[in-house]
């Protein structure tokens, strides 16, 4: 009698956090810190993870910075309601490949090491399990895990838990279905007590759907006392304060009384803290919560990453993202020609010794070639070495072996060696692909390669390459709109240093106007807010050309500030060797065709 009614007996009622605490383990290869959860590690999570579990909720809104555990919340919340509280679940990645991803690297080993969840999930190996990577079934209720580029994934199956991760990075519509979040929630329309989970760290003011979703709801963000004053307070990057360039001695300063805290003391403000809402309560409970609160990253670390990024716009953008847990919003939509004009400071001739890595963007036009030569420093120092326009028609091999000679010139460096160029990009989406794919074939050895623009958000500089066309050419597509992101927002760069772009004496007023040519416009589909990129005059070669230079530094996949230091490391050198008596050169930039070099394999290949 005893058994039957221990079998008979309900799980105790437990809330996500309480769930966790007793139940569940962090697994070794997805986990820092493996081992028995504790939720009290970083105590904000524990309102976090109950509000899912608060009946007046329907929607439940994390706005948050990386590193403060996050995904272990999703886990978690995924893990309560195969457990405890059982019911249809589906979870939501940015894409499918992500979505594998997640429920190997995280969901697999969670369900392996949790002795309540093992015993609930069939091994996939198992005959007839119902247990593959993407659905797992367990009593009373199926896990269902999604990517939002899937239309199909998104559109079958009713579900009571809607778990949606970085929702910032879905695309605008799943194919041609709509807005992914939509269809991901109308899958739970049928149930009474539904829960629509939204996380994600921001992105773009005004573009962000997290951010959006924040300010629908009562807007709860985490205070947390003084030590000395007792007042309680949200904290703010304001009051980090360090000596002048010591970095590892940043501290928190009390908004109310002034007293610094290290990093202790923080921390256990931390775990005294309480969640606080700011506005009405209509349904949905959202939360804020920056990298400040994290127990994982010291102030220390923080400074010296905001330090390395605030001089340049997009790394910075990316610490106010993903620290910071805000969203970014740009000075201006554009840059005009006469706010660059000024900038020509140095001699065409020769060559800037803070140069140390040259790339190549060509564009293709009916009756001619465009060629950009930019020169990398540390820090994303750019210098625009030279641009050459190449006339000829490019369905005919003339024009091309201009070309090639030209991807063959070096500069003399003052340490005394020459620079070649160590790869180009030329575009073949639009003029001439396959005259381009011809001339580019031969030369991948080189690192001359073929790419294709693709727009839109979110997309990396430069994709895998693939060799689906009729010459087996590898062609790389390229994310032009981060990277016109990427030049505007250096281009707004008045000083130089870090991230700024030099241009030689006598430049002409062309290249700059076409360098500006473009600006990006707020524009609405689907109802949502969307920026794109437009030409605001009829040529933009240069803007083109700069691009696809940028586009190659990313193939090369090279440490620029490390070359930079060997560089400095062999000038120190020489310096401390007897001179040797001769009569010095004068420095001047060389164009010479560089000797054909042995074709016959790849590292022979390499300049």
């Amino acid at each position: 009698m005893k058994k039957a009614l221990r079998v008979a007996t309900p799980p105790p009622d437990l809330t996500v956090s309480e769930w966790a605490d007793e139940f569940r383990r962090l697994s070794p290869e997805a986990s820092a810190e493996p081992g028995k959860w504790s939720t009290a590690r970083a105590e904000y999570q524990r309102g976090m993870m109950d509000a899912v579990s608060d009946p007046r909720a329907e929607t439940v809104v994390f706005m948050t910075s990386s590193q403060i555990g996050k995904t272990e919340i999703v886990n978690n919340i995924c893990a309560y309601h195969i457990s405890q509280d059982a019911a249809p679940v589906l979870v939501v990645q940015p894409t499918l490949e992500m979505a594998k991803s997640w429920s190997q690297e995280r969901l697999a080993p969670m369900i392996r090491d949790t002795d309540s969840l093992s015993g609930l999930i069939a091994d996939s190996r198992t005959r007839d399990s119902g247990n593959t990577m993407l659905h797992k079934v367990f009593p009373n209720g199926h896990l269902s895990i999604v990517g939002a580029n899937s239309a199909a994934g998104l559109a079958s199956r009713p579900i009571r838990i809607v778990l949606m991760d970085e929702v910032d990075r879905y695309p605008l519509s799943a194919g041609a279905e709509g807005d992914p979040v939509q269809l991901a929630t109308r899958r739970s329309a049928t149930f009474w007590n539904r829960k629509i989970i939204m996380v994600s760290t921001p992105t773009n003011k005004d573009e962000s759907r997290i951010e959006q979703a924040f300010l629908e709801s009562d807007q709860r963000k985490y205070h947390v006392p003084c030590r000395d004053c007792g007042e309680y307070q949200v904290l703010d990057w304001k009051n980090v304060q360090w000596q002048k360039d010591q970095p590892e001695t940043a501290g928190y300063v009390c908004e109310h009384c002034g007293s610094f805290w290290d990093d202790a003391a923080r921390y256990n403000a931390v775990k005294r803290g309480k969640w606080k809402a700011s506005a009405p309560f209509t349904g949905t409970i959202g939360f804020h919560l920056s990298g400040l609160y994290s127990p994982w990253t010291p102030l220390a670390q923080a400074a010296q990453e905001f330090l390395q990024s605030k001089a340049d716009p997009m790394r910075l953008k990316t610490w106010i993202n993903t620290y910071l847990g805000q969203s970014w919003e740009e000075d201006g939509e554009g840059v005009t020609e006469e706010t660059i004009h000024g900038r020509e400071s140095f001699d065409p001739n020769l060559l800037p010794e803070e140069v140390v890595l040259i790339t190549a963007g060509v564009d293709v036009q009916d009756d001619r070639l465009e060629v950009e030569y930019l020169g990398h420093g540390r820090d994303g120092e750019t210098y625009s070495l030279d641009y050459k326009i190449l006339y000829g028609d490019p369905s005919s091999p003339q024009v091309w072996g201009l070309l090639d000679t030209a991807l063959r010139e070096t500069w003399d460096h003052p340490r005394g060696v020459e620079l070649p160029v160590r790869c180009a990009c030329i575009d073949s989406g639009g003029h001439h692909t396959n005259a381009t794919y011809t001339f580019v074939k031969p030369r991948e050895g080189q690192r001359i390669f073929a790419i294709k623009g693709v727009g839109g958000e979110g997309r990396p500089h430069v994709g895998k390459p693939s060799k689906n066309n009729r010459q087996s050419v590898r062609l790389f597509p390229v994310g032009v709109d981060g990277i016109k992101d990427l030049v505007y927002s250096r281009l707004r760069i008045t000083e130089p240093g870090p991230g700024y772009c030099h241009f030689p004496i006598g430049r002409s007023d062309e290249y700059f106007a076409q360098l500006t040519a473009e600006k990006l416009v707020t524009r609405y589909r689907k109802g949502y807010k969307r920026k794109e990129w437009v030409q605001t005059r009829p040529r933009n070669e240069a803007l083109d050309c700069r691009v696809y230079a940028i586009a190659a530094l990313a193939i090369l996949n090279l440490n620029v500030n490390s070359l930079a230091n060997r560089f400095a490391q062999k000038a120190a050198e020489e310096q401390t060797k007897e001179p040797d008596v001769k009569e010095e050169k004068p420095q001047f930039k060389r164009s010479r065709q560089r000797p054909i070099r042995n074709q016959g394999g790849f590292a022979n290949s390499w300049r």
